[in-house]
């Protein structure tokens, strides 16, 4: 079968493609969908926008659609940016505005104080069935960036257990632990379960 994935993000496309594997099902991008509409991300919340993501490209489309919206909230700047991570630094800004923003306004928090996490909600959409799963991960703000891999916040945000930052990780060892890997990893059980299984 059939599903789209509700994202422009080329980086966040290549993640999902490698956690949400199987034979059963052949995934789409939006590139085969030049026309499909623009979501804005106006909800109050990572669940809000992820639906809405999913529910309009579905509806556009007719196509099963998963979709998810993510989160860095940093415990210093009281849960910022959260639902505006991808445009902290204002619209149409690249990652590393947001992260220059970041690292500016974090820049006399001491290292103790500097505790944060990601959050992703991921859903899948059909019109008849919806269902959607969450993931996160502790970890810190670096003072300064570390690491060549990754997309977005990566290479400022530490995790502890591993000794490394998500962009000194390689992709099998970020999605092993990521909030987007897991929360994919539940969405991909719960769809085997609720939609393959019951074809």
């Amino acid at each position: 079968m059939n599903i789209l994935i509700s994202s422009k993000n080329k980086d966040k496309i290549k993640e999902i493609k490698k956690i949400f594997d199987n034979k059963s099902v052949n995934l789409l991008t939006l590139e085969s969908y030049p026309e499909a509409p623009n979501v804005i991300e106006d909800g109050n919340s990572l669940l809000e926008n992820a639906y809405k993501k999913a529910k309009i490209l579905y509806e556009f489309t007719g196509i099963p659609t998963i979709a998810d919206d993510t989160g860095l909230e940093v415990d210093a700047l009281n849960g910022a940016p959260g639902i505006y991570s991808a445009r902290y630094a204002g619209e149409n800004v690249t990652y590393e505005d947001n992260v220059n923003k970041l690292l500016n306004e974090m820049r006399n928090v001491p290292v103790e104080k500097r505790t944060a996490r990601f959050k992703t909600v991921a859903v899948y959409y059909s019109g008849t069935l919806d269902f959607y799963e969450e993931g996160s991960v502790e970890g810190s703000i670096l003072t300064a960036r570390k690491g060549v891999g990754g997309f977005g916040y990566d290479p400022v945000f530490y995790v502890e257990t591993l000794n490394k930052s998500f962009a000194e990780m390689n992709s099998r060892e970020k999605n092993k632990i990521s909030h987007r890997g897991i929360a994919f990893k539940q969405l991909h059980t719960t769809f085997i379960n609720k939609v393959l299984i019951k074809q």
